[in-house]
């Protein structure tokens, strides 16, 4: 009996040991770090951005509009480094560790892209920029959903409705606005800030009210599919730009403007984009001169240099047709020849665009400003 209980005992306090053991076993050695301040908008407009990254040996910011900058390792595995002071903006950014991109883990604001999401920080300023919120009245921005037959696959388009929409009967134009590529269709809220601009300027009345329609802008997603070697595949190319039009014309436009109050008449109907947006629009618009009498550009690309083919019916009589056909590119950016050339195509067939050329790379810095100073010259 008692070779029994000693035994017995011994098996219970094994087992508190080995449970008390596991137990211990399981327990962090100390408390997780606190993740990194980043990044941090300084007084004077510079940014600290930081990342931890033990066993890293190469770390840089890439940010939206400049060159890559090292980063410099310091205590706790936290590389960072301080910008000069930057124009007040919102900046995409990102970080790139040993050669591998990664977004910062210490920043909940993203910008959505298909094939490179990016961070962003906002640097506000004293004079509030058009694309920040203000005590102004706001519209609202409706998401819907869509088969397509054309593009045969489910797809969303996004619709701006200006402030006042709901309690009118009133009419309203329309601007089609389109992204570029490996956006997706939120894109123009989301990074563009589209429905702040508007809502500023119309308080402003420096525009009229207008809805906006922002729609997916592939034909095809085998655009997506292929990354960013997508444009090598002419066949691919052409089907995307030739499906957009066919989806926008056939069901985007139709479904919109049964559900808004939108002014069927082309004198009412704007087309605008961003890049693959921008050409597009122009694809879009220049062949379909009874559906649209604005037209906007910004740094688009994408349209092969041999333009008589992609605009055959395009001469001086066009130029009757159109309220506004509006060419923009910054002078930084890659795309700045081809749109030259195309500018000047234009005016050889009689067709004077627009010309808008702005400091600036490709990105949204300069396609924010676009679209205000775009709007500024609509529906008047």
């Amino acid at each position: 009996m008692q070779r029994s209980l000693v035994l017995l005992c011994s098996v219970f306090f094994s087992g508190v040991f080995l449970l008390t053991a596991q137990e211990k076993s399981i327990q962090p050695s100390s408390p997780p770090l606190a993740p990194p301040n980043s990044p941090e908008v300084h007084t004077d407009g510079s940014v600290t951005f930081r990342v931890r990254a033990p066993n890293a040996k190469d770390v840089k910011l890439e940010r939206e509009g400049a060159d890559p900058i090292e980063m410099q390792k310091g205590e706790h595995d936290i590389w960072s480094v301080t910008t000069a002071p930057l124009p007040p903006d919102y900046y995409g950014y990102s970080f790139t560790v040993d050669g591998v991109r990664t977004l910062d883990a210490s920043n909940h604001l993203l910008v959505p892209n298909l094939l490179t999401p990016d961070s962003f920080v906002h640097v506000p300023g004293s004079g509030s920029l058009p694309w920040e919120i203000n005590d102004v009245p706001r519209g609202e921005i409706h998401h819907h959903f869509y088969k397509s037959t054309v593009a045969a696959d489910e797809r969303d388009y996004y619709v701006y409705t200006p402030p006042g929409y709901q309690a009118s009967a009133q009419q309203y134009p329309v601007l089609y606005l389109l992204h570029g590529f490996s956006d997706d269709a939120s894109a123009w809220t989301s990074v563009g800030r589209t429905n702040v601009i508007f809502d500023n300027l119309i308080a402003e009345s420096k525009i009229k009210a207008m809805i906006v329609v922002m729609p997916l802008g592939y034909g095809t997603m085998k655009m997506i599919r292929l990354g960013w070697g997508a444009w090598s595949h002419a066949d691919v190319r052409d089907e995307n730009f030739m499906k957009f039009t066919e989806n926008l014309l056939t069901e985007v436009m139709p479904q919109v403007e049964s559900q808004y109050r939108i002014v069927k008449d082309r004198n009412s109907r704007a087309i605008a984009g961003l890049s693959m947006g921008g050409s597009e629009s122009l694809l879009t618009g220049l062949n379909h001169l009874d559906q649209f009498a604005w037209i906007g550009a910004f740094s688009s690309g994408g349209i092969p240099e041999e333009f008589g083919n992609d605009f055959p019916t395009l001469n001086a009589k066009s130029a009757q047709q159109l309220h506004l056909l509006w060419i923009a590119c910054g002078t930084d950016d890659h795309l700045i020849t081809v749109n030259r050339t195309l500018r000047a195509w234009l005016k050889s067939k009689g067709i004077q665009p627009t010309e808008i050329e702005t400091p600036g790379m490709h990105t949204w810095m300069v396609w924010r400003r676009n679209l205000v100073e775009f709007a500024l010259q609509l529906f008047k």
